[in-house]
C-alpha cells in the first residue's frame, strides 16, 4: 500500500512538474511574442520619426530618433534572450505593465481646465483704425493722421512716430533686406492691393434657388480644388466685423456696413521649410505667396456665389472687413494660440486665411477643441523666442472687448518687423505645432489632443528633438 502511495505521489509530482514546465514554456513563448510585437511597434515608430526628421532636414531630431531606434532594439532583444533569468523576467513584466498603463493614460481625454476661452455675452467690435497696419499707413495720410492723433489717440503719437521713422517693409536699410528677393514680397502685396476691385461685384440679377447643404458640400470640394487646405463655415454676427474702416484711405473712419449672413473661411498652408527660416526674407516671401493663394481662392468662390445671384465679398490681405482669426475658430478651423494666431489641427499656425462673406445662409460648422489653450499655457516657446517680448507670458489670457485671449504688444512687434525688413515669423517657426503634415506628426498631434499629461511629455521631447531656442540663419 505504501508502495502504491509512493508510485501515485511520484506520478502526480511528475505530472505537476511536467504541467508546470509546459506552462512555463508556454508563458515564455507568449512573453517572447509580446516582446516581439511591442518592440517592433516601438521600433517602427522610432524609424518613422527618423525618416520624417531627416526628410524635414531636422538632423538633431533624426539622430536622436535613430539612437532611440537602436536602443529600443537592444532593450527588447535583451528581454527575449535573457528571459530565462527570473530577475530579467520580472523587469520585463514590469516594463510591459508600465507600457500598458502608459497606453491607457495616453488614451484618456481629460484636461483639468477648460481648453478654450469663452467670450463674454457682449463683445465690442474692434476698430480697424487701431490696428498697427492702419496706424503705420497714417504716415502717408496727413489728413487722417491729424484726426487720429489729435482726437482719437493722442497717447499713441510718440510711439507711432518712432515706428513711422523706420524703413517700410521691403525698403533698403533693414537688417535682412535683400536687393533681389525683398522686392518679390513687395510685388506680391502690391498685386493683392490691385486685386481689391475683384473682391466684390454685382451678383446675377435673378437668384437661383439652391439647397444650402448641397451648396456647402460643393464649396467644400471646390475650395481645395482651387488651392485651399481647409474650409469652414459659420454664421456672421455684428461683432465679427470691424466697427470702422482703417486701412482704406477712401473709407477711413466710416462705420463698417455688411449684412452678410455666412462666413466661408479659407485656410491656405505655408511651407514649413520656408517658415523655419524666419525671420529671414524667405519667410515673408512664403507669407506673401500664401496670402496670394488665399486671395485667389476667396475671389473665385465669391464670384461663384455671385453667379447664383447672392451678394458675396472676398476678404483678402489688406482688404478685410473683419478680423479673421476669431471667425476661423468659430468656423471649426482651429483654436487661437498664445501668439494670437489660428492653430489648425493639421497645419498648426503655418497658414494664411481669407474669407468670403455672403448673404446666402449656409449650415455652420461646429467649433473644434483639441487642447491648444492648455498646451500654450505650458509651452511658452513663442514668448521666450520673441525678440521683443511682445507675446504674453501670463498663465491666463486677458479679457479685451469681451473676448478672452492672450494679447500681443503690436507696437513692439511691428517696430521690429520694420527694423529687420520682414514680418519676422519666429513665433510660427518655433511653435511645436509647426511641423510637416505627415503620418508621424499627425500621430503626435492626435496624441497631444487627448490630455494634459500627453502634452507635457510631448513638449519635453519637442525640446529634446528640436531645441528650445532659435539658432541664427542665413538669408537666401
Amino acid at each position: 500500500m505504501i508502495l502504491n502511495f509512493i508510485l501515485i505521489f511520484t506520478f502526480i509530482s511528475c505530472s505537476c512538474f511536467a504541467c508546470f514546465y509546459a506552462i512555463k514554456k508556454a508563458m515564455l513563448t507568449i512573453l517572447t511574442a509580446i516582446n516581439l510585437v511591442v518592440g517592433t511597434a516601438i521600433a517602427l515608430l522610432a524609424l518613422l520619426a527618423t525618416v520624417s526628421s531627416f526628410h524635414e532636414n531636422q538632423r538633431r531630431a533624426g539622430y536622436i530618433s535613430l539612437l532611440g531606434f537602436f536602443f529600443n532594439c537592444l532593450f527588447w532583444t535583451a528581454f527575449i534572450l535573457l528571459q530565462s533569468y527570473p530577475l530579467i523576467r520580472a523587469v520585463n513584466l514590469l516594463a510591459l505593465a508600465g507600457l500598458l498603463v502608459f497606453a491607457l493614460v495616453s488614451w484618456l481625454r481629460f484636461f483639468p481646465r477648460p481648453t478654450s476661452f469663452q467670450a463674454a455675452t457682449k463683445i465690442t467690435p474692434y476698430d480697424e483704425r487701431d490696428h498697427m497696419f492702419s496706424r503705420n499707413a497714417l504716415k502717408f495720410d496727413e489728413e487722417h493722421k491729424k484726426i487720429y492723433y489729435d482726437q482719437l489717440h493722442p497717447e499713441l503719437r510718440q510711439i507711432d512716430a518712432a515706428i513711422h521713422a523706420r524703413p517700410e517693409l521691403g525698403e533698403p536699410g533693414a537688417t535682412f533686406y535683400h536687393p533681389y528677393y525683398s522686392p518679390a514680397f513687395v510685388a506680391a502685396f502690391s498685386f493683392l492691393s490691385r486685386l481689391k476691385p475683384l473682391t466684390a461685384g454685382n451678383p446675377a440679377q435673378e437668384k437661383t434657388k439652391v439647397d444650402p447643404h448641397q451648396m456647402k458640400a460643393a464649396i467644400r470640394k471646390l475650395a481645395p480644388y482651387y488651392g485651399a487646405a481647409d474650409v469652414g463655415f459659420t454664421r456672421l454676427e455684428k461683432h465679427h466685423f470691424y466697427s470702422h474702416h482703417g486701412r482704406n484711405p477712401e473709407q477711413w473712419g466710416k462705420p463698417v456696413e455688411c449684412h452678410h449672413q455666412t462666413a466661408i473661411v479659407i485656410v491656405v498652408p505655408m511651407k514649413v521649410s520656408a517658415m523655419k527660416k524666419a525671420p529671414l526674407v524667405q519667410a515673408i516671401n512664403e507669407s506673401a505667396r500664401s496670402y496670394t493663394e488665399a486671395a485667389k481662392v476667396a475671389c473665385v468662390l465669391a464670384e461663384y456665389l455671385r453667379h447664383f445671384g447672392y451678394d458675396s465679398r472676398a476678404h483678402t490681405d489688406g482688404n478685410y472687413l473683419a478680423p479673421l482669426v476669431p471667425i476661423a475658430t468659430e468656423a471649426g478651423l482651429g483654436e487661437v494660440g498664445r501668439m494670437g494666431l489660428l492653430i489648425h489641427p493639421r497645419l498648426g499656425p503655418c497658414l494664411r486665411i481669407s474669407m468670403v462673406s455672403t448673404e446666402l445662409e449656409l449650415p455652420p460648422d461646429k467649433k473644434k477643441e483639441f487642447g491648444v489653450a492648455n498646451f500654450c499655457r505650458i509651452c511658452l516657446k513663442c514668448a521666450e523666442n520673441c525678440p521683443t517680448r511682445s507675446i504674453s507670458f501670463d498663465d491666463q489670457p486677458a479679457v479685451d472687448r469681451g473676448v478672452a485671449h492672450w494679447k500681443i504688444i503690436q507696437e513692439k512687434c511691428f517696430a521690429f518687423w520694420k527694423s529687420i525688413g520682414t514680418d519676422c515669423g519666429l513665433c510660427i517657426s518655433v511653435c511645436p505645432y509647426t511641423k510637416e503634415d505627415n503620418l508621424f506628426h499627425r500621430l503626435v498631434r492626435r496624441y497631444i489632443s487627448r490630455n494634459a499629461w500627453n502634452q507635457r511629455l510631448a513638449l519635453f521631447f519637442d525640446d529634446l528633438f528640436y531645441g528650445r531656442r532659435v539658432k541664427a540663419k542665413k538669408n537666401y
